[in-house]
């Protein structure tokens, strides 16, 4: 069976070409993943919209009543980083929804992979960061909930540390988080995971990957974990403008290729999400979270 991989059309917004946060990065992966032959129909799952219940799981109920509502107060709208109208409302529902469903195949075939996802800076309390639901601390309490997974671990790898995964889950112990990110980048104000390594400007695909490669049996020593959330953002790329890391296509892809090797080769299912990615030149940019999914589908 190919790579399952979750989609919806409308995880495009809308965006004007020239805002910071890149839309037209989602019809372009598509594109690009269907240019390397992995979205066929027998590929290919269109998510559904997150239903209030799940999203109030990791959120407040006001802020959940607000985001679908489009009535979200405009400092909120501030810190987000744009306006909450109907189009984003959607979207922020259907990406949560994806990584539910992904998350669900992933258990069901051993690795599925989300076309958005990884929007780790959406606190409890309301969104943050170009964040407005925390796609993967909201599928982790419903696996939770529902009695599908018992102990669960986040390998989050953008360049900003995931702090609104770490303020929804810091009190769940059946969730462990992990964030390797630029210690002097957004947000300034972290909130710690159950693990964070810091890593300084400039840091290239060598050093990137021998620090991981020393983390990753520690986590496996841990726990027997039954599903692992990988945010296999793109930031880190030495082009990215967002970034200050300096790791080249190569190593995002020696990157991709050791996380979901280490887990697959014990078994575990692993659940891809696309994380962040500011490039200006954005089909360069779809590019590199295409190769997410090539790496996955060598697993599938």
């Amino acid at each position: 069976m190919p790579l399952q991989i979750v989609h919806h059309p409308d995880y495009d917004a809308g965006f004007a070409a020239n805002h910071r946060f890149p839309m037209s990065k989602y019809p372009l992966l598509m594109e690009a993943l269907r240019a390397r032959g992995l979205a066929g129909p027998d590929a290919l799952n269109t998510a559904a919209p997150a239903p209030a219940s799940w999203l109030k799981l990791a959120h407040a109920a006001d802020y959940v009543d607000q985001v679908i509502g489009c009535s979200v107060p405009e400092k909120i709208e501030r810190e987000i980083g744009f306006p909450v109208g109907p189009r984003v409302s959607l979207r922020a529902r259907l990406a949560t929804g994806g990584t539910v469903l992904a998350a669900r195949l992933a258990l069901r075939h051993g690795i599925a992979c989300n076309t958005a996802g990884g929007s780790h800076h959406a606190r409890r309390a309301q969104g943050a960061g170009f964040c407005t639901f925390n796609d993967v601390a909201v599928a982790s309490l419903v696996l939770l909930t529902e009695g599908a997974a018992q102990n669960i671990l986040v390998v989050d790898l953008d360049v900003h540390q995931g702090d609104g995964t770490a303020d929804i889950l810091g009190n769940e112990p059946r969730v462990f988080t992990f964030s390797m990110h630029g210690e002097r980048n957004y947000p300034v104000r972290k909130i710690a995971s159950d693990l964070d390594i810091a890593l300084p400007d400039g840091t290239g695909d060598a050093a990137y990957l021998e620090r991981l490669g020393t983390i990753l049996p520690e986590l496996s020593a841990q726990l027997r974990w039954d599903i692992v959330f990988y945010n296999a953002g793109v930031d880190v790329h030495a082009e990215d403008r967002l970034g200050r890391l300096a790791l080249s296509n190569d190593g995002l892809r020696a990157r991709d290729e050791m996380v979901i090797g280490h887990f697959r080769a014990q078994g575990i299912p692993v659940c891809g999400v696309i994380g962040g990615g500011y490039s200006t030149d954005v089909p360069a940019l779809a590019a590199r979270h295409a190769l997410l999914f090539e790496v996955a589908s060598g697993y599938a």
